[in-house]
């Protein structure tokens, strides 16, 4: 069981990673573990999961990093889960949220409903359910946060991007009334916990860079650049990030 004298950044923080599965999980895993975190992963596919906690494990050099498959389209689950880190660690100090998706066509007329459908459960459910699931325990740590990693395009949609661009601005809502919560509940000088999004273009790592040597990524943002900026928001005060939209590409 972790102890109890965390105050504040990343060293000892207990921070739960969903959808860590992939080269943005495994990056952001690593960053947290090597900053002195107790990380819990969770991922809907236990074959990426078990991939990406061995090799941020391995990485960081034996870090505390585990994993668990977790059904974040049920909230009983989601709640089960939040509860048991918060009972194994004596709290938690953090979720970040890295599920991700896309779906879109070749014009807004050619849009399918049933995209909207999969990117509903995909990028808005799993946004409400882990917000829901802990919201109370993030208001009980010292230096509790709540990060999504959203999209550009939610601020500039276009004709076949239309489920996407709804579905991460959604997303982003969601997480900005749930920093509204933080700040009314919590004192009077200003929030002890924070919920923030980092608003990419896309992401870049190395193996995509192999696949595609031709390619200029313009934009993009290196998976070990978010796995730094999800690390930055604990290096900052709650007031600062709380409520906040932290672009890490150029605005459109």
């Amino acid at each position: 069981m972790t102890t109890d004298t965390y105050a504040g950044g990343l060293d000892g923080a207990v921070i739960a990673v969903a959808g860590a599965g992939g080269p943005a999980g495994r990056a952001v895993l690593q960053r947290l573990a090597r900053a002195g975190g107790h990380v819990i992963a969770a991922d809907a596919d236990p074959g990426r999961l078990a991939e990406s906690v061995d090799a941020a494990r391995y990485d960081a050099g034996g870090a505390d990093i585990t994993g668990e498959i977790v059904d974040l389209l049920d909230l009983e689950a989601t709640q089960d889960w939040a509860g048991r880190i918060e009972k194994d660690h004596g709290r938690v100090d953090g979720l970040v949220h890295l599920v991700g998706g896309w779906r879109g066509s070749a014009s807004f007329p050619e849009t399918e409903l049933s995209d909207w459908d999969a990117l509903h459960d995909l990028l808005i459910r799993t946004v409400q359910n882990t917000s829901l699931a802990f919201h109370d325990g993030l208001m009980r740590s010292p230096g509790g946060r709540y990060v999504l990693i959203s999209a550009a395009g939610a601020s500039a949609p276009t004709a076949g991007n239309a489920a996407y661009a709804a579905a991460k601005a959604a997303a982003e809502a969601w997480t900005l009334a749930l920093g509204d919560s933080f700040r009314k509940l919590g004192p009077d000088d200003g929030p002890t916990a924070a919920a923030t999004v980092l608003v990419i273009k896309a992401l870049v790592h190395d193996e995509l860079r192999a696949q595609r040597p031709n390619a200029k990524f313009a934009g993009f943002t290196d998976v070990h650049d978010l796995a730094q900026a999800i690390a930055d928001v604990w290096n900052a005060s709650p007031k600062e990030v709380n409520g906040t939209r932290q672009w890490l590409t150029p605005r459109p």
